[in-house]
């Protein structure tokens, strides 16, 4: 038992490294607090992991790969247009966190959806079918949070560095990506059309980022060069005659 959880956790480890789960984690401790975050990993990661090392040993089964891409492509793009309209709801500082109840599910569903037939859930399917059930769940699960854990560090040093109005269209972002790319590749098999597509969204978000950093930049020079008429008064008495 103890070695089939060196492994599950050292393989998991690995493969969650980079993976879209990190990203997704990020993506969270971006507008929601730490432990909010990492409590629907360790949810999440319990139950898909379960319910790998249930097919693997006990049912042998295999899931079905396109619905379950294709609900969790709805799944993001929701989150996508939820994440938008909360970031445009008020100014800078009326912005506000959901409920962590709400987050908790959302994060648990997001995971889910986003792991199934994913290849870290394969990898806990095959080490199931050779080494101790309970050994590859402890393992693959701590695997799992110790990986995400390592992005929600990176989500948090975000938040503290960048305005709160810019994370919020930064996770809308990702969270389209996320559902553009399951959509395209995962559910519909059209592996270059996600490049495109997604490629193509990000391309015009930095754009527009760019184009939007400029026009604030441009504002703040002309407000700060732009001269009062007490200024403009007191410069014209200056240069009068009798002064």
């Amino acid at each position: 038992m103890l070695s089939a959880i060196l492994i599950s956790l050292a393989v998991v480890f690995v493969a969650e490294l980079g993976d879209k789960s990190q990203l997704i984690t990020m993506t969270y401790a971006l507008r929601h607090r730490w432990w909010v975050v990492l409590s629907g990993v360790g949810v999440a990661a319990m139950l898909v992991h379960g319910l790998s090392v249930a097919i693997g040993h006990f049912l042998g089964l295999t899931l079905p790969d396109r619905p379950i891409a294709f609900a969790g492509a709805v799944a993001f793009l929701l989150f996508a247009v939820w994440t938008w309209r909360e970031g445009r709801s008020g100014g800078e500082e009326d912005v506000r966190v959901a409920e962590p109840r709400f987050v908790v599910l959302a994060i648990i569903s997001s995971f889910l959806l986003a792991e199934l037939g994913d290849k870290t859930m394969l990898a806990t399917v095959t080490l199931a079918s050779d080494h101790h059930w309970a050994g590859v769940w402890i393992g693959a699960t701590a695997g799992m949070v110790l990986a995400d854990g390592a992005a929600i560090a990176a989500g948090v040093l975000l938040h503290k560095r960048l305005p709160e109005r810019f994370l919020h269209s930064l996770a809308s972002l990702l969270f389209l990506l996320f559902g553009l790319w399951l959509l395209f590749d995962s559910a519909l098999g059209l592996r270059w059309v996600a490049l495109a597509v997604t490629g193509s969204v990000a391309l015009a978000a930095a754009v527009a980022a760019v184009g939007s950093a400029r026009r604030r930049r441009r504002a703040a020079v002309d407000v700060d060069t732009q001269e009062s008429p007490l200024e403009s008064s007191a410069r014209s008495i200056d240069r009068s005659p009798g002064y």
